[in-house]
């Protein structure tokens, strides 16, 4: 299928098109929310906040007895916002390193979610009757249009919260102490960043549930890191790359039955990352093999200018021209003949008879640039040269 039958697909299909939008919703949210919990090293976090979210889901169901998606995302926001303030208040006040409280809450909370959930299908008919499953593992296919305008509306509170609360989010992301040296409120707004935080996991727990959801807050944001170093453009990328694996996600899993759309998205965010690492222009294993190389060539280069300099000097003429076999002896390893050919054709070495090289006038003044860099800035300058 081309392109324009995958567009005609998600326009013309209702679930189809409710599945892609709420998948797109996830992702722009996550990649933009996740950028500044990559840059404050706090990825972990969304792990437990995403597990801390699952007993206020069946909280809410509990106690409201409805299952009206406003309701229960209000209940994950609560319970996921506690577990984030126990783990900063763990790690502030006790010896407690973060990972080991990041370990507390995540287990803390989820059994106690698994647990109420438990209880929960023992009190109705099925776990599909009471709706609160696809919270733990996501049901993407489930979705449908108020399930959707609740993820949206949501996710536009915490994107125009982004926008609002920019500038302070960036200092306060790169620089903390010199924020509060301005007078700013760095403990309210770490609090209330960690609050955006959870509101993007609880967007996305319908769709991938809680066990998946730390990797859409990770995954898109760690791709964007690797194109570029600006922040700016490193959260719309975030946003346009989780959106982007969120909307594959739910094409491939319509296109190929038996698939579940969560872990589906979170395959082609993860793709994405993998792609990021390997090809980003200044970050990615190519560029930097590239650039390996080319770092490899200029010092052999180097290297053989100046072997073929000093060996000429023992015979009093740096010019004077020397055998390959003379010259492999003197550099051991592969890479002579390539690199001689090389500084053939810049002008730096001449070969004379019988497989005999010899620096040029280019090559010696080079090679002695290379050994002797101070040297010309030593020389005496002429009267009035400096006036």
């Amino acid at each position: 299928m081309d392109l324009g039958g995958l567009i005609g697909l998600i326009l013309s299909d209702y679930t189809m098109r409710t599945v892609s939008l709420g998948a797109a919703i996830l992702g722009l949210v996550s990649g933009v929310l996740g950028s500044y919990a990559v840059l404050r090293k706090q990825s972990l976090l969304g792990d437990a906040m995403s597990h801390a979210a699952l007993p206020g889901v069946v909280l809410a169901f509990m106690i409201t007895g409805s299952k009206a998606p406003l309701a229960l995302m209000l209940g994950a926001i609560i319970t996921g916002w506690l577990g984030a303030l126990v783990v900063i208040g763990i790690t502030g006040h006790t010896r407690i390193k973060q990972d080991a409280s990041l370990g507390i809450v995540l287990a803390v909370f989820f059994g106690l979610g698994t647990a109420l959930l438990s209880w929960v299908q023992r009190h109705s008919a099925s776990v599909s009757q009471s709706g609160l499953d696809k919270f733990l593992f996501g049901r993407a296919a489930a979705l449908v249009e108020h399930d959707v305008i609740a993820m949206a509306t949501m996710g536009i509170i915490a994107l125009v919260s982004v926008l609002l609360f920019w500038k302070e989010f960036k200092l306060i992301s790169f620089n903390p102490e010199y924020a509060a040296s301005l007078g700013i409120p760095v403990r309210a707004l770490e609090v209330f960043l960690t609050t955006l935080i959870v509101v993007a996991i609880v967007v996305g727990l319908q769709t991938v549930g809680v066990v998946l959801m730390s990797a859409m807050i990770i995954a898109p944001s760690s791709a964007a890191r690797q194109w570029t170093d600006r922040l700016g453009i490193m959260v719309l990328l975030a946003g346009l790359l989780g959106a982007l694996a969120g909307v594959v996600g739910a094409l491939i899993s319509s296109l190929a039955s038996g698939l579940s759309t969560g872990p589906v998205i979170v395959l082609s965010a993860s793709a994405l990352v993998l792609i990021s690492i390997v090809a980003a222009p200044h970050r990615g294993l190519l560029a930097r093999g590239i650039r390996s190389r080319r770092s490899r060539r200029r010092l052999r280069s180097a290297a053989v200018l100046e072997t073929l300099y000093q060996m000429g000097l023992q015979h009093g003429d740096p010019r004077r021209p020397h055998s390959y076999q003379h010259l492999k002896a003197a550099m051991p390893g592969r890479g002579v003949a390539f690199t001689l050919e090389k500084l053939q054709k810049e002008g730096l070495v001449l070969e004379q008879h019988e497989e005999h090289w010899a620096l040029s006038a280019a090559g010696v003044a080079q090679a002695e640039a290379m050994i002797h860099p101070t040297r010309a800035e030593d020389q005496p300058q002429p009267m009035g040269a400096g006036r």
